[in-house]
């Protein structure tokens, strides 16, 4: 997938979440302050939350996706890393605060109003939220953008939390008043743990995490099938928003001409391109025989 396709479909991911959350807050404010539901202002608090970090996905992502410059020569990729892990801070801060507002409706059991608005909107709500995952889970499967993965993990918990206010309500109609604020405590404990799953995952790709062991294995093996390869150590690898950085070691017979040493690095570089999207490969050439004094005198590094 070319640059520009990239753009544009994490674009339109993000200006979608932006908009189904600001639909979601207007529709789930109108139902609250009818209803004083504790539930439904938690799945208020969830959606402001959603709202802010889809923002802050669309900024994050339009920097992310701007070239590398003399100050940022490996690009802008990490800022969608960073991204996921202020929407992790945003996130933990309202769940802790709907879990007290919970205790509190917990303790002070009252009868509901006007339950029908709630309802009608909580109906809509997953209806919406459904059709934003969808979309967000075939722009992941052409992208595989970090920060697109952050945003539909919001979404995709408030499914499950809209659910909750939906039977909350019912509960709380037929004068179970208490499930309005244990659901409020649930969904708010459930947001925390979404929230340490997302910055776990961002903390890792600030990190520069190695990529999967199975891209690892897959790389090596593409180099080690070009003609005249005899090995591949020293791998290192990391990703940086939508690119893979990949650096290796290729073991090459002692007396090849620099020339045709040079092809053959170029033919396992064009391997790899091949068959990763956005990869950029550095490969340096050893003489086998180098390698196999090194390998004798030290631990072997190959991986």
């Amino acid at each position: 997938m070319s640059h520009q396709q990239y753009s544009r479909w994490v674009t339109l991911a993000s200006m979608a979440a932006v908009t189904t959350a600001t639909l979601l807050i207007t529709g789930k404010l109108i139902a609250w302050l009818m209803t004083d539901s504790s539930s439904l202002l938690a799945s208020l608090t969830d959606s402001f939350m959603d709202v802010s970090a889809s923002i802050i996905n669309l900024l994050a992502i339009r920097y992310a996706l701007s070239p590398a410059d003399d100050e940022h020569r490996f690009g802008h990729g990490k800022a969608e890393s960073l991204a996921g892990l202020i929407q992790a801070a945003f996130i933990s801060g309202s769940a802790l605060l709907l879990v007290m507002h919970g205790i509190s409706s917990l303790l002070k059991q009252a009868p509901l109003e006007r339950l029908e608005a709630g309802l009608w909107v909580s109906g809509g709500s997953i209806v919406l939220t459904l059709l934003l995952v969808s979309f967000q889970g075939f722009v992941i499967r052409k992208t595989n953008s970090v920060a697109i993965k952050a945003d539909m993990l919001h979404y995709r918990s408030d499914l499950l939390l809209n659910g909750g206010v939906l039977l909350a309500l019912v509960l709380a109609g037929q004068g179970w008043y208490w499930a309005d604020g244990l659901f409020a405590i649930l969904i708010g404990l459930f947001l925390l743990w979404g929230a340490l799953h997302i910055g776990y995952e961002s903390v890792q790709a600030l990190l520069d995490r190695q990529l999967p062991a199975e891209e690892q294995a897959r790389i090596m093996a593409l180099c080690c099938d070009v003609e005249g390869v005899h090995g591949v150590h020293d791998l290192r690898t990391r990703q940086s928003g939508p690119t893979r950085f990949v650096q290796l070691h290729l073991e090459l017979d002692d007396q090849l001409p620099l020339v045709k040493a040079h092809q053959i690095a170029d033919e396992a570089e064009l391997a790899v391109r091949q068959a990763f999207e956005r990869m950029d490969v550095i490969i340096h050439m050893d003489p086998i025989s180098v390698v196999h004094k090194e390998q004798q005198g030290t631990p072997s590094e190959q991986q």
